[in-house]
């Protein structure tokens, strides 16, 4: 039973999640936390650092990840064959029609049209993993021990080595992990 509720829970989040795998982000913590209780909401924090940090796509490996924690193996295979699923069918079926209909005005505005919905999706997606990062309690409040310094000042620094200097993400990650490390041994 596990492994439909997985295979379910995932295939709709691959078919709902249009704008990639950021989008996805708030669709994989409603099912799996909200909905499901599969993890919490650090487990979620964790699991959005994981899908980010390894190779592929992040709805495939958050898709892996929580079908293991849930039920091992045979979980992982049957979330992640439900989150695959519809983009193999809606990817198929996409090709054809655009390949059929690309030159029509219609086509065009429709594709002009979703763009400003997937951007807010990613933004929320952002905000969603951004706010528990900041904030030890998951909310917005500028209380005493509450608001997170060094999480605020690695964000920052990651932000400028990205946005400015265009460094590989790779290296960014790692210089925080490492800065962490180093601030963990020396404090």
């Amino acid at each position: 039973m596990i492994y439909l509720q997985l295979f379910l829970a995932f295939l709709q989040i691959g078919a709902l999640s249009f704008g990639g795998g950021y989008a996805a982000m708030p669709l994989i913590q409603a099912q799996t936390v909200t909905e499901h209780a599969w993890i919490t909401f650090a487990d979620f924090a964790d699991l959005v650092t994981i899908a980010e940090m390894t190779p592929g796509p992040i709805a495939v490996n958050a898709a892996t990840f929580v079908g293991n924690r849930v039920a091992g193996i045979p979980g992982a295979l049957a979330a992640t064959a439900g989150v695959v699923l519809p983009s193999c069918l809606f990817v198929t079926g996409l090709a054809w029609l655009y390949q059929k209909y690309r030159s029509l005005t219609l086509m065009q505005g429709i594709l002009r049209s979703l763009r400003p919905a997937v951007v807010a999706m990613i933004f929320g997606a952002g905000l969603t993993i951004l706010i528990p990062t900041l904030f030890a309690d998951g909310t917005v409040r500028f209380l005493a021990g509450n608001f997170q310094v060094r999480a605020a000042l690695l964000f920052l620094a990651a932000l400028v080595c990205l946005r400015k200097w265009k460094l590989n993400p790779i290296l960014v990650m790692a210089g925080c992990g490492a800065a962490e490390l180093l601030c963990q041994l020396l404090l």
